[in-house]
């Protein structure tokens, strides 16, 4: 939460509780206070402590923020398959980034039989995808050259969400699909994921320069005449 912000939620509880007195300083302190929470959860927060009580601390809107948080890890229902290659630290680091996603709403809620790949799985809502990214695969542990462990990222082929396995024709596989573990790659190196729309235009390219290179070949060889 910035301090803009901060001033923002200081300014929502005055509003929501006109009983309450704040300082000049108030909205700086609240800013220390409330600086690890999002500013989005704080709002909600204030309503809901809001509307069963007339004047709201610091301390309330952070234990309604958590309760949330909470709700959010256990309505995603988190299934980690792991990765044999990983240590157990690197293991633990994983389960705690795909942990915090869940709390931080990066992952939908679905039921245990779509976490453990029973049935149909729920796809992503639009853009979440980019916040799985963000609040999962940059925080997980670099695995082996610097490749960062790809069951912690979606897979944009099979669409497995994070901590599961990919999938072909509704059967788990042993290992990732390549574009995933691609994504895994870029996201280790800091690169932003691979579009799919340039992914096609590359591909697009490659045919077209397989099938010029083709064709060169088979051309007949000129037939010159014998001067000679």
């Amino acid at each position: 939460m910035t301090e803009e912000e901060a001033i923002q939620i200081a300014e929502y509880v005055a509003a929501a509780c006109p009983a309450q007195k704040f300082g000049e300083f108030t909205p700086d302190v609240w800013g220390e206070i409330l600086a690890p929470y999002d500013a989005d959860d704080a709002r909600r927060a204030v309503i809901a402590v809001a509307a069963r009580q007339p004047f709201i601390s610091p301390a309330e809107i952070i234990t309604e923020i958590k309760a949330r948080r909470a709700d959010r890890i256990d309505a995603a229902t988190l299934v980690y398959d792991g990765d044999p290659g990983e240590t157990g630290l690197e293991s633990a680091r994983s389960i705690r980034a795909l942990t915090k996603a869940a709390a931080d709403g990066a992952i939908p809620p679905r039921p245990v039989r779509a976490a453990l790949g029973r049935g149909t799985t729920p796809e992503l809502p639009p853009g979440r995808a980019a916040a799985v990214l963000g609040a999962v695969g940059n925080a997980l542990p670099a695995v082996r050259a610097g490749v960062t462990n790809p069951r912690a990222l979606p897979c944009r082929i099979c669409q497995a969400l994070p901590g599961t396995s990919c999938t072909t024709r509704g059967r788990r596989r042993q290992d990732v699909h390549p574009a995933r573990l691609d994504d895994a790659k870029r996201a280790a190196a800091g690169l932003p994921p691979i579009d799919p729309a340039d992914e096609q235009l590359e591909i697009e390219r490659r045919r077209a320069a397989s099938a010029a290179a083709l064709a060169a070949t088979e051309q007949p060889a000129p037939n010159y005449e014998d001067i000679t």
